[in-house]
């Protein structure tokens, strides 16, 4: 089965956002060079995973002397990007996600994979031609002042969902929730 590779090695645009309202958001990483933009689907968690990822790998190679790949320190004023997404079109719903680090360009490097579509039951059966279906990935290469604003503005928009309960820490719908705290 060939494996259709999305990559962006040095993208015009790398966002995350989302389509929806708080408790009913779907998150897009959002990938744009020229014309071409690639748009995959990812849970919150996985978008706030990624975020601190990100930063803390940023911020460990910050502490190499002299900052040979000319870390920032804080978000670049320029590399901010507020804008919403451009009309996103599911290309996948991501499952498996890498993140790694290519000091021969400086970028940080994120592969993106589809959630498995195998049934564990259906293993032993053969494929037929029809079900054959091609894979995909996306890899996203992005340089260090890049991902710093792209991490930076995805923990903005993770943190502008639901608020969180001050007794339970679970999130709140507009009409409040059914708190039941761990029992002591």
């Amino acid at each position: 089965m060939p494996t259709r590779v999305h990559e962006f090695s040095w993208p015009d645009r790398v966002v995350i956002g989302t389509i929806g309202v708080p408790g009913a958001r779907t998150f897009y990483m959002q990938v744009r060079t020229g014309a071409n933009i690639v748009s995959i689907a990812l849970e919150k968690e996985q978008s706030a995973l990624l975020a601190e990822k990100i930063d803390e790998v940023l911020d460990q190679l910050i502490t190499i002397d002299g900052n040979p790949f000319s870390v920032p320190t804080s978000t670049p004023i320029e590399l901010v990007d507020n804008d919403p997404l451009e009309a996103p079109h599911e290309q996948f719903r991501t499952g498996a996600m890498t993140l790694d680090w290519d000091p021969t360009t400086a970028q940080i490097v994120i592969e993106a994979y589809p959630l498995s579509d195998v049934d564990p039951d259906d293993i032993d059966e053969p494929l037929n031609e029809n079900s054959a279906n091609e894979t995909e990935m996306m890899l996203v290469r992005m340089p260090v002042g890049t991902a710093r604003a792209f991490a930076k503005r995805t923990r903005e928009i993770v943190g502008a969902g639901r608020p969180a309960c001050p007794l339970c820490g679970y999130p709140m719908d507009a009409d409040g929730h059914d708190c039941t705290l761990p029992e002591a």
